[in-house]
């Protein structure tokens, strides 16, 4: 039966519509008890600032001299006492938050005015204007923050916008640094680059590409230093040199209660007690909306945990063995999701063998888990995910649920990994000699002298020229052939036995690629490695591979010798990825697809996942598991004859 374009109705999961963005940070920071009650203490400052008029009972600057009206304790007519003029304490509460507000505000809006621009330039920039501008701002930030402050007062006097500019200055070089990070980050990515060849101007392109990035963070840092400008302030009054002793601030209120702390002791505690809860209320808002944006992270989740004793049972027939003890076997295994809504499935019933020297390939769309298999395998699963059912046998050990400790002699010498990007899997800051030799001391007790002759050798081995002249060469001074080259080295340092190889070729052109497969196909000759390839090339597999192993949707579908998958599929979704190959080149030809998507993980259908998109689905296919039989997922494997049309 030849396998034409499907034409039955895709089922496609379409997801629930996004909401808003703010609404749904807005939703979260409302779900923090802590942050709640502290916007309403900012409320209720902001209030009094607002409407002191009204709200305070007497004048801040109402005086009673008599005796029965200095620095009274709290009573019915002054419910917090008085201070040594006779004025009023909740009153001058009341009107300075006024102070407090302004200068935490201020403050921080001149910091940001100066700082975020200075820091978007360094940045964005770079070369020797963020050399210099830095070495400036590592100058200024040395300088005391106090100092800073002292020397603006002197200039502009006890004025309040004095004060504002002297403790927004202390946080310039605080948003000129955050602004500086971001910006070097941002300044490599594509939508810049897009920015630049459409000919948008370098202020267009720092202010309106980029800026929009630092809002997040700009607010967080914002609510922070805020409260520590409030805590500046009242330094300042505290100390005598802030603002005139008849303005109405906190620090103030501090600074006279100190001087009369031996007659009323009292006076001290409302305005302390107003500046550390409004402080703090900035401080836990900052870290609620930092919470906030980055989501629900904080939520806790009951970890997934291996337990033997209620494995799934397996069957042995549905594992083919290549060999009398096969070197990896993977039994059963289930891999899932802890969430506070219950586990979600990500690998299903998943069973494979790789005997020695063999090399397994592992087809598969993005999405249908190959990568979270290996990772699964590697003991390399994310936080929250885990091995929920199964085994993995590594000469027969299983070390599925092993610790990290435990692991970590197996990692590298039994088992080892290359990854899909070699200059993101090698570290930047280290030298080529140093990370090849650093498993072979760590694993296998090396002296430096015998490292450094054994990492020679195993450069030498994978194809890298002069290898003993390129130990001190860092990672960026490598192609990406040679990287990939470096990469397999260090997963050879410690004489592994299996290596799983994830998309090892992917980020390679044809030419490096092909060495990169040969060089593959030697070593497992040589070491008898054997090794787990996962490919998105049909013809990767079809060369180097002695077995393929299909995977769709968490599960595998089918898995067969190479021959025989590749000239007699059994199931429709390995006929369909066959068929896809684009291979033609007909004028006017369409490439071959497959319609539909992978479904996501957690919404997998009941039944055969590949069913809303095969033809040859019926009913029966939508009713319950589809069990591995003769080495297909399908219950018409039997029934069909896939011909790939090419």
């Amino acid at each position: 039966m030849t396998l034409p374009a499907p034409k039955t109705e895709v089922l496609v999961a379409v997801p629930e519509a996004r909401k808003r963005s703010v609404p749904r940070v807005v939703t979260r920071l409302m779900r923090q008890p802590t942050v709640v009650l502290s916007l309403v203490w900012l409320l209720a400052v902001a209030l009094c600032a607002i409407f002191a008029g009204a709200i305070a009972p007497f004048g801040p600057l109402e005086t009673n001299y008599t005796p029965e009206g200095v620095l009274q304790g709290p009573n019915a007519e002054h419910w917090l006492g008085t201070d040594d003029a006779g004025r009023d304490v909740l009153s001058r509460i009341i009107f300075g938050a006024r102070i407090a507000l302004t200068v935490g505000l201020g403050s921080v809006l001149v910091a940001m005015v100066i700082g975020v621009p200075l820091g978007l330039l360094l940045g964005y920039r770079g070369g020797w204007y963020d050399r210099i501008g830095t070495r400036f701002i590592d100058i200024f930030d040395s300088l005391p923050g106090m100092l800073v402050a002292f020397a603006v007062i002197a200039i502009l006097g006890r004025e309040l916008y004095a004060i504002v500019i002297a403790v927004g200055a202390i946080f310039v070089m605080n948003f000129a640094r955050m602004a500086r990070a971001i910006t070097l980050t941002e300044r490599s990515k594509l939508y810049v680059d897009a920015a630049k060849v459409s000919g948008i101007s370098e202020t267009s392109i720092i202010f309106r590409q980029i800026l929009p990035n630092l809002i997040g963070p700009l607010v967080i840092q914002g609510a922070v230093l805020t409260g520590a400008a409030i805590i500046i302030e009242s330094m300042l009054s505290f100390v005598g040199i802030g603002l005139q002793s008849n303005v109405p601030s906190w620090g103030g209120l501090l600074g006279l209660a100190a001087a009369q702390i031996g007659v009323q002791p009292f006076l001290a505690i409302p305005p302390g007690v107003v500046i550390v809860l409004t402080v703090l209320s900035f401080n836990m808002v900052g870290d609620g909306i930092n919470d906030a944006l980055a989501g629900d992270k904080r939520k806790r989740i009951k970890p997934i945990t291996h337990d033997t004793r209620t494995e799934a049972p397996v069957d042995p027939e549905s594992i083919s063995v290549t060999s009398a003890v096969p070197r990896l076997a993977v039994g059963g295994l289930h891999v899932a999701l802890s969430t506070p809504g219950g586990q979600i499935p990500l690998v299903r019933d998943v069973s494979l063998t790789i005997g020695k020297g063999e090399i397994v390939g592992l087809l598969g769309e993005s999405g249908s888990g190959k990568s979270m298999l290996a990772r699964a395998i590697l003991g390399l699963l994310p936080p929250g995910i885990g091995v929920s059912a199964g085994t993995i046998l590594l000469d027969g050990e299983n070390i599925a649920g092993l610790s990290e400790k435990e692991l970590r002699g197996i990692r590298g010498t039994r088992l080892a990994a290359v990854f899909q990007d070699p200059m993101a899997s090698l570290s930047p800051v280290h030298t080529i000699g140093k990370q090849v030799m650093e498993p072979l001391r760590a694993h296998l007790k090396m002296s430096k002298a015998q490292a450094t002759e054994r990492a020679i050798e195993l450069l030498t081995r994978v194809g890298v020229a002069k290898a003993e002249t390129r130990l001190k060469d860092y990672p960026h001074q490598f192609s990406g052939g040679m990287a990939q080259r470096v990469a397999i080295a260090i997963a050879l340092a410690s004489e592994p036995d299996i290596i799983v190889a994830d998309e090892a070729t992917s980020a390679l052109d044809v030419t490096t690629q092909a060495h990169v497969l040969d060089l593959l196909l030697e070593l497992r000759d040589e070491l008898g490695l054997s090794i787990l390839l996962i490919t998105h090339g049909l013809g990767v597999a079809a060369e180097v591979c002695d077995r393929v192993a299909v995977m769709y949707a968490g599960e595998i579908v089918e898995e067969s010798d190479v021959a025989s998958l590749f000239d007699d599929p059994k199931h429709p979704y390995t006929a369909a990825l066959l068929a896809a190959n684009p291979t033609r080149e007909e004028e006017g030809e369409r490439l071959p697809t497959i319609p539909g998507v992978v479904p996501l993980a957690g919404k997998w259908p009941v039944g055969c996942h590949f069913a809303s998109r095969c033809e040859f689905a019926t009913q029966a296919c939508t009713i319950a598991t589809i069990p591995m039989v003769d080495g297909a997922r399908c219950i018409r494997a039997h029934e069909l004859t896939l011909e790939v049309v090419q």
